[in-house]
């Protein structure tokens, strides 16, 4: 009797989770559910980094969790030295929304090219935690600015 219970369990907790458009903590989904607001001029969360979801490929939505970090009221996403889906699907079409707790904000990326800002995002990302390697060990990286569109 046990065994038919956990079965299905599983089969409601499976279906719930295929309904859900929402990333999952490791796996992709689709458009993001939430309240959509303008992006703020300058960006000013409670704490310096947190989690937040990304939404890219607006016609065929694609959505993962990922680490964001703020700095001097910007906002940044770092996928590290891995071209990751959500890079390729940016520099096809860099419009995409991220969500922070409940609020979606619909945002453009911009890949941070200026040395300077570059080097004060690394200082700030490898201060996060020990396990965070220093983007400056890279030959390239995926750091993107989000901006209002």
């Amino acid at each position: 009797m046990h065994f038919v219970f956990r079965i299905l369990a599983l089969m409601t907790f499976f279906l719930t989770m295929a309904a859900c458009d929402d990333p999952l903590i490791f796996a992709a989904g689709g458009e993001l559910s939430g309240i959509a607001s303008a992006p703020p001029d300058t960006w000013q969360f409670a704490s310096t980094s947190g989690f937040a979801q990304l939404e890219t490929r607006p016609e065929d939505p694609y959505s993962i969790n990922l680490a964001y970090v703020q700095l001097d009221g910007q906002l940044y996403i770092y996928a590290g030295n891995t071209r990751t889906n959500w890079v390729e699907h940016i520099e096809q079409n860099p419009l995409v929304r991220i969500r922070v707790d409940e609020t979606i904000y619909p945002v453009q990326a911009v890949r941070v090219s200026d040395d300077d800002e570059f080097d004060a995002f690394a200082v700030e990302w490898a201060s996060r935690s020990m396990f965070q390697r220093d983007p400056k060990q890279f030959d390239e990286v995926w750091l993107y600015r989000l901006e209002a569109r």
